[in-house]
């Protein structure tokens, strides 16, 4: 499919009247045709995975068409050179979750990516880096635990910093990291209990919030029993 041929559609697709609900959200409105996730994903259905277009989409610098590409691009095919292009330009939260929640944990650059990321002076670059971390934490089942431990250093040292987009997105990453066992649950808590110590108003209030989760009897009891599946699933092997 040509880039023209998809420009025209999200054009016909386009809902001005979605704009300004957005902007209340924090999402950039900057070249943005107001069409809903929802409505791309369907899109990107139609389309199939196209890396090609996906250049293409990302680089016309419209906000859906870029939401687009993201759902389209190959993971196979992204370089470290492309993250860091189009991370770079990220101008609202939801590109930036959307890019990593669709495309970059995919790639085989994911954490090496995100370690990077976290310590950037931008605020959209830092939110990529531990809203990989968070996406990482849900998707990639099999990491071992040290995976995730190795995080915790930079949670900490970041978890100072006061902007929201990056706050909201160090908590998210500890409460996933807490969320996938036992063992990381009682980790993060104990970072958590750290971190509440803190003279940081911003490190306080992602201990504050991560232990209202983390410590809850739904998450508490939904590890146990997990720990009761896995552990019943090794002895019957």
């Amino acid at each position: 499919m040509e880039e023209q041929e998809v420009l025209q559609t999200l054009r016909k697709l386009s809902r001005p009247e979605n704009i300004e609900g957005m902007k209340r959200f924090g999402i950039a409105t900057t070249n943005n045709l107001g069409i809903s996730i929802v409505t791309l994903r369907k899109e990107a259905k139609k389309i199939g995975t196209d890396h090609a277009l996906a250049q293409h989409l990302w680089d016309s610098g419209i906000h859906d068409a870029r939401h687009l590409a993201t759902m389209i691009d190959d993971p196979r095919l992204v370089t470290k050179k492309q993250m860091d292009r189009w991370v770079s330009q990220f101008d609202s939260w939801d590109i930036c979750d959307q890019c990593c929640n669709n495309l970059f944990y995919k790639t085989p650059y994911a954490y090496e990516k995100a370690r990077q990321w976290c310590t950037s002076k931008k605020e959209y670059v830092k939110r990529a880096g531990f809203t990989l971390i968070a996406v990482l934490a849900v998707h990639d089942k099999d990491a071992p635990d040290d995976q995730f431990l190795n995080f915790f250093p930079l949670i900490k040292q970041q978890a100072t910093d006061n902007r929201n987009y990056v706050k909201k997105a160090v908590n998210w990453a500890l409460r996933q990291i807490g969320k996938r066992n036992t063992t990381l649950n009682k980790k993060a808590l104990d970072l958590a209990s750290d971190l509440k110590q803190t003279d940081s108003s911003a490190a306080r209030w992602i201990a504050t919030d991560a232990i209202r989760e983390l410590a809850s009897d739904k998450i508490q009891h939904s590890l146990a029993a997990k720990k009761k599946r896995t552990t019943g699933k090794k002895e019957r092997n």
